[in-house]
């Protein structure tokens, strides 16, 4: 685009007027009306101070944040044990098998020579009680009067566990073999089947 301007004979370029400021009314026009909507959208707003301060210190935080095993050394992070994976809960604990399960079996067999031993329920206090302190990472004294005096709860508190479980001991995923083992004609053929299912366990079912 070339200007004519009364006080110069030659034409000079637009990029001239602009760096002396001259900028003549008849050479501009606004485009802001014509610009498509999809282009304007597109533009990042800038984002305030406040927002920036937010955001730096969700970053700040999420760097600075103490791992989860951290949290558990020190105490304030604790991996469940009802209604957790049992693979999983083995891998956080590093036990071969449950922790709650070793010791009610072992307080069973010792103490637990009486009728209907997996068969009636205990006292739903003494059996939350346990609960309670297994969750908590404490190994409880089974040998208190209480549990002694109300064997059974022990023995619901085994059933519990396994009823919680995610992924049933026998897994989701065996089930129609299960189903199709114990549905054997004979006993024999039936513990061959059944035999051969339980190998497919993964290992923490298994064990």
């Amino acid at each position: 685009c070339w200007l004519n301007s009364s006080d110069h004979n030659p034409p000079f370029p637009l990029f001239v007027l602009l760096q002396v400021g001259f900028f003549p009314s008849e050479c501009v026009e606004l485009i802001n009306d014509k610009v498509p909507q999809s282009v304007t959208n597109s533009v990042p707003k800038p984002v305030s101070k406040k927002h920036g301060k937010l955001i730096t210190f969700l970053r700040t935080f999420m760097k600075s944040r103490p791992t989860k095993q951290k949290l558990k050394q020190r105490g304030i992070l604790k991996e469940r044990v009802f209604g957790c994976d049992l693979g999983e809960h083995l891998l956080n604990s590093g036990h071969d098998v449950p922790q709650v399960l070793k010791s009610c079996t072992e307080f069973i067999e010792k103490h637990g020579i009486v009728d209907g031993i997996y068969r009636l329920s205990g006292i739903a206090s003494n059996i939350q009680k346990l609960r309670h302190e297994f969750d908590s990472e404490q190994i409880p004294d089974l040998t208190k009067d209480i549990y002694i005096q109300d064997i059974h709860c022990v023995g619901s508190l085994c059933k519990l566990y396994f009823r919680e479980l995610p992924n049933p001991l026998l897994t989701y995923q065996l089930y129609e073999k299960f189903s199709d083992a114990v549905s054997a004609a004979t006993d024999e053929e039936r513990l061959v089947k059944i035999h051969d299912v339980i190998q497919q366990l993964p290992p923490p079912h298994y064990r």
